[in-house]
């Protein structure tokens, strides 16, 4: 099944995007390569974006993404063994832009040996008060199939919906605010067709014994973010924001990010930043129950537990000289490093000695690289 690494997808995703007035997005091709080692999970592979706008009014784009995944995580050591799939991911985009109103459309598909999700999503944005103001709305609907590999029979579905509204303001020279609204609706089977919870059974020699895990079959979330980024003199420029999260499954969650960007000579860009994000456990999480169906809900992912996790970021980019270029504008080269801390406070490392209950607390590091290379035509 897709590996869930919600929390790394989320603090990557939480970054501030600058304002602009309405223009179509520039023709570009990207070549990415992306990898994450952590906790016993790898993940690499490439994805290439090719962007092409036609006439004044609209733009086209193509992704393909490739996800290679080998896991041996805390996870699968304790209930399952090793496994090895890969995650092929296509999606186009069509980008509509009128006056000061741009309208998207995107549509993608991902297909892996037990989840396929088809996924299709509106937006529109409308710049306003002399393009110092931009409001933003969007909705997208993803249909999943949820199966589980040595057993045809299984298939199971999982809806979601996700409703977002916007607001960026340019509130001087140097400084840019945005607001950021989300509220996503699952339903369907929203656990994981191989996890297990544990309970404690005194028969066992281990004292304890494993039963699949049971999710409810709704799940509604909010996340609002406050961001903001500071032009500084020579280029330079500092951004903060804070974002928060709740469900109705009882997680609470806070991220925080600090980061600074310096440009050096006329080529080079250097970016720097830190994550801090605080989670508490869902409602029926346990890292043990007291025995057997001990209550209607079970769950023992450590996503769903209560955690931390602190991420240290480096980037560089480097503008190529275009002169000699005969079919591109522009070009970049790109590098970005991140490393993460997981410390969890609920979920115990059942790899180690332990007593029953008292094993030792689980964490981690993860790093994830992102290298690309960017041509403008």
């Amino acid at each position: 099944m897709k590996i869930s690494l919600l929390v790394w997808l989320c603090l990557l995703s939480f970054c501030l995007s600058s304002v602009q007035a309405a223009v179509l997005p520039e023709d570009r091709a990207d070549a990415l390569y992306h990898s994450y080692d952590g906790g016993g999970v790898e993940i690499s592979g490439p994805s290439i974006l090719v962007r092409k706008s036609f006439g004044e009014s609209f733009s086209a784009s193509v992704n393909q993404y490739t996800d290679n995944v080998t896991s041996a995580s805390i996870d699968v050591l304790v209930s399952a063994s090793k496994y090895t799939e890969e995650r092929d991911e296509s999606s186009i985009g069509l980008d509509y832009l009128r006056n000061k109103t741009t309208m998207s459309l995107n549509l993608s598909n991902s297909v892996e040996s037990d989840f396929d999700a088809e996924t299709v999503s509106l937006s529109i944005s409308q710049d306003m008060f002399g393009d110092l103001t931009t409001v933003s709305m969007g909705f997208s609907q993803g249909d999943n199939v949820v199966g589980r590999n040595g057993d045809d029979s299984f298939s199971e579905q999982a809806d979601s919906r996700s409703y977002r509204l916007g607001l960026s303001q340019i509130m001087s020279k140097n400084l840019i605010m945005s607001l950021a609204l989300e509220t996503i609706t699952d339903e369907g089977y929203l656990n994981n067709p191989y996890r297990s919870v544990r309970f404690f059974d005194a028969s066992t020699p281990a004292q304890y014994s494993f039963q699949p895990e049971v999710y409810p079959g709704t799940r509604t979330s909010t996340a609002v973010a406050l961001r903001g980024r500071y032009f500084l003199a020579h280029r330079a420029a500092l951004n903060a924001g804070v974002r928060q999260f709740t469900d109705n499954w009882g997680i609470d969650a806070t991220t925080l990010e600090l980061g600074y960007t310096w440009p050096y000579q006329e080529n080079w860009i250097f970016e720097t930043s830190i994550r801090y994000y605080q989670q508490d456990r869902a409602d029926f999480y346990s890292d043990l129950f007291p025995f057997q169906n001990a209550q209607n809900f079970l769950a023992r992912d450590k996503e769903l537990s209560t955690f931390t996790s602190l991420t240290v970021g480096f980037g560089l980019s480097y503008e190529l000289d275009n002169s000699g270029w005969e079919f591109f504008r522009r070009g970049s080269l790109n590098f970005h490093l991140d490393n993460i801390q997981f410390d969890y406070d609920d979920f115990r490392d059942l790899t180690e000695a332990g007593s029953v209950g008292e094993e030792p607390l689980y964490s981690f590091d993860a790093n994830v690289i992102r290298a690309f290379a960017s041509v403008w035509f």
